[in-house]
């Protein structure tokens, strides 16, 4: 019959296996890149807020202990003033024995639903020599920290 065949190429197996592995590779290279993006962010969060938390237990306490409790009361959080009023505030934190100095031991910094908290450890001392250890928490707050909960 005479006619020869035309060449015709084989056809190539398909390797379904292969593309699922590299597109599996990539997905898992891009979770690991927001893994760690999200890691790195979050240390960078914690690392620069020690400072201004600190800040933030000293300028408090200071103003406790020198008796300036209207001062003391604009550093607390928004939950905190609506617990107190700043009369009963002031009315609690001027009732013996007064904080009459401190001493900050610790502070630490964590992110809590994607949020920073801090929390300071303090030790108070009291007039008449009494001396006891209270944690401070700390909240950011309109782009401010601010003493949150119950401090006393």
């Amino acid at each position: 019959m005479g006619g020869e065949q035309a060449w015709t190429r084989p056809a190539r197996p398909r390797r379904p296996v292969r593309s699922g592995l590299v597109l599996g590779g990539l997905a898992m290279i891009l979770c690991l890149v927001g893994v760690a993006g999200l890691g790195a962010w979050n240390v960078q969060v914690v690392t620069q807020a020690g400072g201004p938390v600190r800040e933030t237990a000293d300028g408090f306490l200071r103003e406790l202990s020198a008796g300036d409790v209207s001062r003391a009361y604009d550093r607390l959080c928004a939950q905190a003033r609506g617990k107190w009023s700043e009369v009963g505030f002031a009315g609690w934190m001027k009732t013996p024995p007064v904080v009459t100095g401190y001493e900050i031991v610790d502070v630490s910094v964590r992110t809590k639903a994607g949020r920073p908290t801090g929390e300071v450890a303090v030790r108070l001392t009291r007039d008449g020599g009494a001396s006891e250890e209270r944690r401070l928490p700390v909240v950011k707050e309109r782009g401010k920290w601010r003493i949150c909960g119950d401090p006393f």
